[in-house]
């Protein structure tokens, strides 16, 4: 089968090579999926920039590819949820991703079926943003008539975490360029701020959790508009201890981890507040929550920008890294 390989990191980043490699066979416990769509994302060019070595030790030569759709060609014997020929998607296994490939061997419990109103190519460009929206409400452990502000929430993250938040009984507040207002309004959001004309700092306070998309230079402002105990979780900032012992790793990692963050565990301790970094993992279970939230009435909001063949995998990836995308950038690999 045809696969992109990374060879070797590169800080300035490095093409991927198109390979024949040998078509995987499942184990016991996984599901062999040929792939019609992958997404491309941020993350596929931070591993080649080897920023997420100490999180996740990949070796190499490496498939890419983190996030896709596609059917199910044949089964483990102890997979017990899926059959050849259903409709899956998922975020691959953080210990064996691979999704830029025209097969892969994928543990059943990273994949859920995909809702029947989607069709490939929109569903792979959900898994990501779907189970980071999941996975922080689960470290914030909200209760029904607390509220959240969502950073910069009119992108994709906020079209998952706004109907999410709702359905939790969340009061939902978020900030952006005005002309996306009656969109995510329309999702549930109960304050849109936007921000050519107020600053959420000067307009919001005492809010029970933040969900920050942005990083640096706006969590100075997110921990000041939350209240004191509250709780931030970060997807642009940088891992602390309190992530790399939430996520298993080892002790020293949890030491360098702890010496990283403390700038904001710092900001956090001021008020007896809490920060959690957050790189979203595989979760099939959650996944289909995710499809169950979201009904062919109100259905999951999905948008692709430009499509690109596998043969053209670079230039996918060079694209996503101009950061101007208008919605999910995708790999069309084999014909669905």
């Amino acid at each position: 089968m045809k696969a992109a390989v990374l060879t070797n990191y590169d800080k300035n980043g490095r093409k991927l090579e198109i390979r024949e490699v040998e078509k995987p066979s499942p184990r016991e416990n996984e599901v062999l999926v040929k792939i019609f769509t992958a997404a491309v994302n941020p993350l596929d060019n931070m591993i080649i920039r080897g920023e997420v070595k100490l999180i996740v030790p990949y070796s190499l030569p490496l498939i890419m590819g983190n996030e896709f759709a596609g059917q199910v060609e044949a089964v483990g014997s102890a997979v017990k949820r899926f059959k050849a020929g259903d409709r899956v998607y998922g975020r691959m296994p953080l210990s064996k991703i691979g999704a830029f490939a025209e097969y892969a061997a994928v543990e059943e419990g990273a994949l859920a079926p995909i809702p029947d109103y989607l069709s490939y190519d929109e569903a792979a460009t959900v898994p990501l943003t779907a189970l980071t929206a999941m996975q922080a409400f689960e470290i914030m452990q909200p209760k029904a008539g607390e509220s959240v502000f969502i950073s910069g929430g009119t992108g994709s993250l906020g079209a998952m975490a706004i109907p999410i938040a709702k359905s939790l009984g969340l009061t939902v507040y978020t900030n952006g360029s005005g002309d996306n207002a009656e969109r995510v309004e329309k999702l549930g959001v109960d304050r849109f701020i936007d921000y050519k004309k107020e600053n959420y700092a000067d307009v919001l306070k005492d809010v029970d959790y933040v969900l920050d998309t942005l990083g640096d230079r706006e969590l100075p402002n997110e921990f000041k508009v939350l209240k004191e105990g509250g709780s931030l979780v970060s997807l642009r900032g940088l891992p602390n201890g309190r992530f790399a012992k939430r996520a298993g790793l080892s002790l020293l990692k949890q030491l360098l981890f702890s010496f990283a963050g403390r700038k904001y565990d710092k900001m956090a301790e001021a008020k007896g507040q809490s920060y959690d970094f957050l790189f979203v993992h595989e979760d099939g279970a959650q996944l289909e929550k995710i499809g169950e939230l979201f009904s062919p009435e109100r259905p999951l909001e999905t948008s692709v920008d430009t499509a690109f063949s596998l043969e053209e995998v670079n230039e996918a990836l060079d694209k996503v890294k101009q950061g101007k995308s208008k919605g999910k950038t995708i790999l069309k690999i084999l014909e669905g």
